[in-house]
């Protein structure tokens, strides 16, 4: 007999058991328990279609022949702004949406923004992307903002193509004079009235979204919104970083001030690739995001494919994921709980109590919280981890020869953003000295 057993005498065991309602070590493990109250898992919805590269760039390929046939750009008040903003509604024509131009006046001369609207949706829930047009006069703006205007004019048809039936009412912008200090979105955002800003689920926007040194930023303005790109890079194994460069300093900044909420992507501008950043995405550390921000060799030359390719299906996603209405996440903060009684062996086979996660999207978050409540007359004795959906362990609590105090009720943090979010979760608990026993109470997930 170990000096451990002199210190635990019959009468504190049967004490626990005759507690805990029957004596411990006859408990045998129970039929489960169904995960308490996460909301009913959304139905399935059709993926976002790929969007073709080539497509996007065949759009940019006309917006520099545009600017070139007409003085070089495509800035407010000048010919090839409004030749550019012509091609477009052209196309969003022949797909079948209801087109608006609505004109403006800047600096003594006439801009255009252009507004889509998708047939059908709920007209009281809208769900808007936009990007500006309009380059600087010292070049063609292909990167800013051909790129972003040229992802969402894919997307929009992708949209007719795929016969999309939204829950949402579906809109899409494109703006006019941003390059004078988001002259268009802000006539536009004071055009709507109270009544009809209250109708806008989101504003999502796309400015420079092809730098050819490029970053992967995501907006952070709206928590719902920045976590729908979010996962969605995470599951393709891309990190990302919120946005700072452009706060502010784009169209966005129109809706959030009206109290519409917002998101969208980045790959910088005139601001330097760090060494981590570098390290992180490739490019060149020490160089500009676009060193031809702003310029005229703000081409088709400026562009890398990679970066277009990939914010082009993450517009698509999450115009499908937020659109469908069905799509969009639980919220966050969400429990997923297994509250049934699982007995641990004295000194025996680790055991194992599932949680099913359901309804997410992407990856677990960086600060997954883990509600761990285990019954056991010595603590010490156990070895807890969490186990995601792919059989990677994640150590919550190790031996401790010292602990001798009763239970094991805490809560563990734990980064678990490598591992997809739904699936099936386990804690798994060993008993690994003799003369203590146990049983898991219940434990949660929190996303």
């Amino acid at each position: 007999m170990s000096s451990r057993t002199a210190r635990r005498p019959w009468i504190r065991r049967l004490a626990t058991a005759l507690a805990g309602g029957g004596l411990l070590v006859s408990l045998a493990a129970p039929a489960l328990a169904a995960p308490s109250a996460p909301p009913a898992p959304p139905a399935p919805t059709l993926a976002a279609p790929d969007i073709p590269l080539a497509n996007v760039k065949a759009h940019l390929s006309q917006l520099q022949s545009l600017a070139t046939a007409n003085g070089g750009n495509r800035a407010h008040g000048r010919a090839g702004y409004r030749a550019s903003i012509d091609y477009i509604k052209a196309k969003l024509d022949a797909a079948g949406y209801t087109t608006t131009l609505q004109p403006f006046t800047s600096n003594g001369a006439t801009g255009w923004n252009l507004i889509a609207d998708w047939p059908g949706g709920d007209p009281n829930q809208v769900l808007m992307a936009g990007a500006h047009l309009d380059s600087v006069t010292s070049g063609p703006g292909i990167n800013d903002n051909g790129s972003g205007s040229a992802a969402i004019l894919e997307t929009a048809l992708a949209v007719s193509r795929e016969g999309l039936n939204p829950e949402q009412h579906l809109r899409f912008g494109w703006w006019g004079a941003e390059e004078l200090g988001l002259v268009g979105s802000r006539n536009y955002v004071n055009s709507l009235s109270t009544t009809e800003r209250a109708k806008f689920s989101g504003y999502l926007n796309f400015d420079m979204i092809g730098s050819p040194n490029p970053g992967y930023f995501v907006y952070d303005d709206d928590t719902q919104l920045e976590k729908v790109f979010k996962d969605w890079y995470a599951s393709k194994g891309i990190s990302t970083e919120i946005e700072t460069e452009g706060d502010g300093r784009s169209d966005h900044s129109n809706f959030k001030n009206a109290g519409i909420p917002v998101g969208g992507l980045f790959t910088g501008a005139s601001r330097t690739k760090t060494t981590a950043q570098a390290q992180k995405w490739g490019g060149t550390a020490g160089q500009a995001f676009d060193r031809c921000y702003h310029s005229s060799c703000d081409t088709t030359s400026n562009i890398n494919d990679t970066a277009l390719d990939r914010n082009s299906d993450a517009i698509a996603h999450a115009v499908w994921t937020l659109g469908a209405g069905t799509g969009t996440p639980p919220p966050d903060g969400t429990t997923f709980e297994n509250t049934a009684d699982v007995a641990v062996p004295d000194r025996g086979a680790a055991v194992e109590s599932p949680v099913t996660v359901t309804g997410r999207t992407g990856n677990a978050p960086a600060n997954l919280q883990v509600g761990v409540d285990i019954k056991h007359t010595w603590r010490g004795d156990l070895v807890v981890d969490l186990v995601a959906p792919d059989g990677t362990a994640y150590r919550l609590k190790s031996y401790s020869s010292s602990d001798s105090a009763d239970n094991v009720i805490a809560t563990y943090t734990v980064d678990a953003s490598s591992e997809t979010a739904n699936g099936t979760w386990k804690l798994r608990v060993q008993d690994q000295v003799a003369n203590d026993t146990g049983y898991i109470d219940s434990w949660k997930l929190v996303f």
